[in-house]
């Protein structure tokens, strides 16, 4: 099997802030260990040396991303390779990846992988468009393009059972169904050096370090983890170590959002906090996760999946989170929390009882156990077949 790998990276000058490159990286080489030949398409290489690399322009925003996809480059890139498989990153693009494989005379199937919902559902099942992707009011159309890229798969893979359902409820709403094996969940690979024993690990002595390694855009739900972080810091043994996943970013991103930049210089004025850089560098970024006891989860709404929260499991630090989308399906629930008062209470205990730490770190760890990249390689190419 030739598979054409169509990878969006969003974050070129911080990769590790790239869920999407992350997967890609780690998925690609252990496809081909399956026997697969791949081709990355992509700004920049991922994978090991086995893996073909392709180099296409990076779109310069979000928006052009999901709606300029550029088909001419799509239908010399498929007319060279001829894949058997394409996968498209984009679930946006799908549409026009099919029209080029149409124009180039190529007869491939379209494995999508819905990397991020524009779109949340609450509690009670009232669909809410996902602000990051609304400016100038454009959140219903890049719902509805979602909803034609999902008509335009043969496979859709999603990271969760949360996802699966939020992405069935959404098409169905927009007149697409998605029946029979076109729907599969894929969880991302975990990150084999993100990888410690959980019996390594000393449990905290009365005075715990919580990490948060999450984007600080708004729509993270950064407010409400301020928040927290103010009221952990100053009513629990607690101390915090906030991420700086984005560093500098370029003035075309910071016009788009400004809120990350304002999240942080909110948070480093917090007593209790101190923010952190990996600066793109993942033995760092491992030493940060050694140092902490502990991580939380995002409150984004809309949280359909987050490598953050799976990079503290592998490392075997508990997570704690709140009650929602997919935390509240994969996070233990006695670390799950409805109130502040109830994650003070969490994280309290995770700082003084060693005991309870010790089996939420075994259980933390444990959950990722089937994430290693050649099983979750082999739950892929059975979804695409």
């Amino acid at each position: 099997m030739r598979l054409l790998y169509l990878l969006n990276v969003s974050n070129a000058g911080r990769l590790t802030a790239d869920s999407g490159f992350t997967f890609a990286d780690l998925l690609a080489p252990a496809l081909v260990d399956a026997g697969v030949e791949v081709i990355v398409a992509s700004p920049v290489p991922a994978g090991d040396e086995r893996v073909h690399f392709t180099r296409t322009a990076s779109p310069s925003t979000k928006y052009r991303a999901r709606f300029n996809p550029g088909m001419g480059a799509m239908v010399r890139l498929f007319r060279h390779h001829r894949p058997d498989v394409v996968v498209a990153n984009q679930i946006e693009a799908a549409p026009a990846i099919r029209a080029a494989l149409l124009e180039a005379g190529v007869d491939a199937r379209i494995a999508g992988y819905c990397h991020y919902l524009p779109f949340s559902f609450t509690d009670t099942g009232k669909l809410e468009l996902d602000p990051a992707m609304d400016d100038g009011g454009l959140g219903r159309s890049v719902l509805l393009a979602f909803a034609a890229g999902l008509a335009a798969c043969d496979r859709v893979l999603v990271h969760s059972s949360t996802a699966a359902s939020w992405t069935s409820a959404a098409a169905a709403r927009t007149g697409v169904e998605l029946l029979g094996e076109k729907l599969h969940v894929v969880p991302a690979p975990r990150d084999v050096r993100l990888v410690r024993d959980p019996a390594d690990i000393t449990p905290p002595a009365g005075q715990a370090t919580g990490i948060y390694n999450h984007r600080l855009y708004a729509h993270y739900g950064t407010s409400r983890f301020t928040r927290l972080a103010r009221r952990l810091v100053a009513e629990a043994p607690v101390r915090l170590t906030v991420m700086d996943l984005f560093g500098t970013r370029s003035p075309e991103r910071v016009r788009l959002d400004p809120s990350p930049e304002q999240h942080l210089g909110e948070l480093a004025a917090v007593d209790g906090v101190a923010i952190a850089s990996d600066r793109g560098d993942r033995i760092r970024y491992r030493n940060l996760l050694a140092e902490a006891h502990f991580g939380i989860a995002p409150f984004r709404p809309g949280c359909p999946w987050s490598m953050s929260v799976i990079d503290c499991q592998a490392m075997g630090l508990p997570v704690i989170g709140p009650r929602t989308g997919w935390p509240a399906e994969h996070i233990d629930p006695e670390l799950l929390f409805d109130t502040d008062d109830q994650a003070v209470g969490i994280a309290n205990r995770l700082a003084t009882d060693p005991e309870f730490y010790r089996l939420h770190a075994k259980r933390a760890h444990a959950s990722t156990a089937d994430l290693a990249p050649a099983a979750v390689a082999a739950r892929y190419l059975e979804a695409i077949k």
